[in-house]
């Protein structure tokens, strides 16, 4: 390690008039994040305030915006790539003629919310909190004028996911620029405001703009860290499908004291059709569902490097028992899962009622892995419904139907993220990890793959680039849920991860 600093200095002296080359120690690093940290959270802050749920084209036209003028002020390039629907956003900076490009993947967009569910006045007004008591505390913002304790949390839609990483990167970026320092590489940027939604037109976009956003590797700044918190690469990301199985019973809603013992509740039938979708230990029971999947002993060798204890994640998660479809948590997300992500039938609380239910919804989704396509898992499910005894209709049963078939429902389903995995000792691999070994060491986590799903693939198929994500909220930011949060440890570190990848010198 030492003949290799010593030959990367010796590089950049020679270079360093050329403006390629220009070394910044991890103390220098540190400091320049901390001398910001304060600046960061409030623009952090500002950002919070923009509503950003991708359904509304007003919402993502305040955010592109704010975007725009951020890049512009860091001299960047910026430019709409128009689409099918909202455009994205693009920005370019050219620091050293001919040098490679690497390009930047930024998720603007948030969940929707439930204002109801938050602890605090509303999810896009961003609330300070500390942890006194076990219970978190709103806190006034002006205390990160006195002392900043790295434990105190944001709280705000997009605090996590993503706003925080994209700022962690804004942040690096205004730093260098303060100081006078060139990245080691060209920058592009992609600004996405519909990853939420699948980034429906994103595929499209990419293959409409290959040598624009032509680059040497790609850099997702996105997804959660490791259950560890320590800094985390992730090489993969699982793909998604959805699918909405509607079964019908009555009509209409019946009297269940007039025609209870007469007229099915389609509540049982489904409720049977759905607990066998996975046996006693929690593996799909759908014939196929695993096809393809092989992890080689290397691959476990380097799975098993991830330091995780099974006791404390179930411990943390809440559960007496994992389910068996692999020997460990990392070896659990190398395979395609079926989650029953929603279920209604008829009322409940206060507005609950004595009726026999019309019909049951069942929202499923499935996590995708290479070895198994959307198309082929949902067939897979629809198969299942099938051979349970279903007859399969296209919309409400006609009279005729109702007469005829005892058990109806109608399937749909919809592809959304593509699953990709780039190797863990490719060369982006090495170039991630000596960047990120500057300031933290040997304490990294290189994960094969995340269990949550990124609209990576168009960009790996089309620029035919390797990707990996640079994970920075904490593993307990409650995301997509209410109360989502980021650590302030978490986005210092952030800004340090980004400071250390954009000084780090591109073989």
């Amino acid at each position: 390690m030492k003949k290799y600093k010593l030959i990367l200095l010796i590089f950049c002296l020679v270079f360093s008039r050329f403006g390629y080359c220009q070394m910044i120690s991890e103390a220098k690093i540190k400091q320049a994040a901390d001398e910001k940290l304060f600046d960061a959270i409030l623009n952090l802050q500002q950002f919070l305030r923009l509503k950003n749920d991708g359904n509304y084209t007003d919402q993502i036209e305040k955010n592109r915006k704010w975007c725009d003028s951020v890049f512009t002020s860091l001299n960047f390039k910026t430019s709409q790539i128009s689409t099918d629907g909202p455009p994205l956003l693009y920005a370019e900076k050219v620091f050293h003629k001919n040098a490679k490009s690497v390009l930047f993947y930024l998720q603007i967009d948030g969940q929707p919310v439930d204002s109801t569910a938050w602890f605090q006045p509303h999810p896009f007004e961003p609330v300070l909190k500390e942890k006194k008591d076990g219970k978190w505390t709103i806190i006034n913002f002006d205390n990160l004028r006195k002392d900043i304790d790295m434990d105190w949390r944001i709280f705000a839609r997009s605090a996590s996911d993503s706003k925080g990483p994209a700022l962690s990167f804004i942040s690096a970026l205004q730093i260098l620029q303060s100081k006078k320092i060139k990245p080691e590489f060209n920058i592009k940027v992609i600004m996405d405001f519909q990853e939420e939604l699948g980034s429906p037109h994103l595929p499209k976009a990419v293959r409409e703009n290959k040598s624009l956003l032509e680059a040497e590797m790609l850099f997702i700044m996105d997804g959660t860290r490791h259950l560890s918190n320590l800094p985390t690469l992730t090489y993969g990301a699982r793909g998604i499908a959805t699918a909405t199985i509607q079964v019908f019973g009555p009509s209409y809603g019946l009297h269940s004291g007039q025609y209870g013992n007469f007229a099915p509740n389609p509540v049982f039938e489904a409720a049977k059709m759905i607990g066998g979708l996975k046996d006693e230990e929690g593996k799909v029971t759908i014939p196929g569902f695993y096809d393809g999947v092989q992890l080689s002993e290397k691959e476990k060798l380097l799975l098993a490097k991830i330091p995780e204890n099974m006791d404390s994640i179930k411990s943390n998660l809440g559960i007496a028992k994992p389910e068996a479809v692999a020997e460990t948590y990392q070896e659990a997300l190398q395979y395609p899962s079926l989650n029953v992500r929603g279920l209604k039938a008829a009322w409940t609380g206060k507005e609950v009622r004595t009726i026999i239910p019309s019909e049951v919804i069942v929202e499923i989704d499935m996590r995708l892995v290479p070895e198994t396509t959307a198309e082929r898992q949902m067939n897979l499910l629809k198969s299942y419904v099938q051979d349970y005894g279903y007859h399969l209709v296209d919309s409400i049963p006609t009279k005729e139907e109702r007469g005829r078939y005892s058990k109806l429902a109608s399937f749909t389903y919809r592809v959304g993220s593509v699953p990709f995995r780039t190797e863990m000792d490719s060369p982006i691999g090495e170039f991630l990890n000596r960047a990120m070994q500057k300031v933290f060491g040997n304490e990294i986590v290189n994960m094969r793959t995340t269990g949550g799903s990124q609209p990576m693939a168009p960009f790996i198929k089309t620029l035919d680039i390797p990707a990996v994500s640079i994970r920075i909220p904490n593993p307990d930011n409650n995301i997509h849920g209410p109360n989502e949060n980021l650590r302030i440890g978490n986005y210092r570190e952030g800004i340090i991860s980004c400071l250390a990848v954009l000084t780090e010198p591109l073989n």
